[in-house]
């Protein structure tokens, strides 16, 4: 499945590391951002969950709860929250099932190896569930304060 620019956002309950579970649903009013990474406490992911972390208070300003989700564990997601000091929300998704729904599990390749795996993508989703803007292969550099700006551009 794909998710494009425009649609209706899918709806989704994951655990968080916070305990309890998020929905869309239950965040309906509010603006999402829903980011994908590949896996707890490597480089890349690490570095952009610090970024988001930065400008909590300038997504909060806005309107906007940031969540990250792998497919690691409830259990992973709060022990990298505490090493780096996250405050960003962590959903778990270990069966796989919203990374595959937003289109976010794809067929990678390294060393000439193909396998399949996150794809490092992020969905901006306005107030009443639709998605506003996609990213896809993301570069860490830079991209925490470009969805800040587009988040903040939906008012």
């Amino acid at each position: 499945m794909n998710v494009e620019t425009g649609a209706k956002a899918p709806e989704f309950e994951l655990a968080c590391d916070e305990g309890g579970a998020i929905s869309l649903a239950g965040l309906q009013g509010r603006k999402v951002v829903l980011y994908f990474y590949p896996k707890d406490d490597t480089s890349g992911c690490t570095k952009e969950a610090i970024d988001f972390t930065g400008l909590a208070d300038d997504f909060a300003a806005a309107d906007t709860v940031v969540i990250g989700a792998s497919k690691d564990s409830v259990a992973s997601h709060a022990k990298f929250r505490a090493k780096h000091g996250l405050g960003v929300k962590l959903a778990a998704d270990p069966d796989g099932t919203t990374v595959e729904t937003y289109g976010a599990w794809v067929e990678k390749s390294m060393y000439g190896k193909k396998y399949m795996g996150i794809d490092r993508s992020t969905f901006l989703i306005d107030r009443d569930g639709t998605v506003r803007q996609i990213w896809r292969k993301v570069k860490v550099p830079g991209h925490a304060a470009e969805v800040l700006k587009a988040a903040q551009a939906l008012g």
